[in-house]
């Protein structure tokens, strides 16, 4: 991919992982002011995608034992906790591929190397795709749930269930295949990040909703009882903080990555941009992050799951 320079290659050429050195330094830039770059040292990655793979491997063994939670919603759960377990385990299998490269350990061809970058490369970019598609998928569900409560299990069934997962993995491999053929096309990276501005749109749109119909429901509770304001605002506040968690971390983790891609497009020679693009490793780790705090968002907050976990 261009102007990854020496970062951790995603998606393209096979580049050496740079040295882990302080973890904050100032890199030169010939051409413009000095770049901020945040150095990720590959045992920081490898942990941070440990704990990732632990917590992740809880969920989907958690949702396998308890029959109670062979739903639809813990499906969508279960598909996201695989799909994050999934980048998790290839970044830090390709970390690991990389180190022993580099310590001359594993001595192989370098054909044999590409086509184990290429299928690697799949994987992360599948992983974040049906990473992505999953949360969306959560959304709507819990849009549903609320909005047409009465009729849910009647439109979410375990069959239409079963198709939108099939249909988000099929999609996922078919884009990484795509992304991975046609990386060096600006349209392939405009897509991508189109992509994410929508499933972020689509998140706040339906979490904004809900919000509002949570405390329009307390309104009315709070009519019936007789009771005032304070309690409204209480839920009302409680809400707008989950809500700006959920969509906080969602930016937070995601948007750097997305970011890179659209100035790769934008200013690909700018030296701005190629500050931000010297942060590439950092962008990954956040992805990482992302993938260790969606089971407490998501998953760790059931009970059910909970109790379930302890007999784990």
């Amino acid at each position: 991919m261009p102007a990854l320079g020496s970062q951790r290659r995603l998606l393209g050429s096979l580049n050496c992982t740079p040295p882990a050195t302080l973890p904050l330094t100032l890199a030169p830039n010939r051409t413009g002011p000095q770049c901020l770059e945040v150095s990720i040292p590959d045992g920081l990655f490898l942990s941070l995608g440990l704990v990732s793979l632990v917590e992740n491997v809880l969920v989907v063994a958690a949702i396998a034992k308890n029959r109670n939670l062979h739903s639809p919603m813990y499906y969508f759960i279960c598909c996201l906790a695989v799909s994050d377990l999934l980048v998790s385990v290839s970044n830090v299998l390709e970390t690991a591929v990389m180190l022993l490269l580099e310590a001359s350990v594993l001595a192989t061809r370098a054909a044999v190397v590409q086509q184990l970058d290429n299928v690697i490369d799949v994987l992360i970019c599948g992983s974040m795709v049906s990473s992505l598609c999953f949360l969306g998928a959560i959304a709507v569900d819990r849009y549903i749930s609320i909005f047409y409560a009465l009729r849910y299990h009647s439109v979410v069934t375990l069959t239409r269930a079963w198709r939108i997962i099939a249909a988000i993995w099929m999609a996922s491999i078919l884009t990484s295949l795509l992304f991975i053929t046609y990386y060096n096309h600006k349209a392939v990276l405009l897509c991508l990040v189109g992509f994410f501005i929508a499933m972020l749109a689509l998140m706040a749109v339906l979490y904004v909703h809900m919000l509002a119909r949570a405390c329009q429901h307390a309104r009315g509770i709070a009519r019936l009882q007789k009771r005032q304001r304070p309690i409204h605002q209480g839920i009302g506040l409680k809400g707008a903080a989950t809500l700006t968690i959920l969509l906080g971390v969602f930016f937070l983790c995601w948007g750097p990555f997305f970011l890179h891609l659209s100035l790769i497009v934008l200013c690909p020679q700018h030296p701005t941009c190629g500050c931000i693009f010297k942060n590439f490793n950092l962008f990954l780790a956040l992805i990482i992050c992302n993938a260790i705090v969606d089971p407490l968002i998501y998953a760790f907050r059931s009970q059910e799951l909970r109790k379930t976990l302890q007999e784990v």
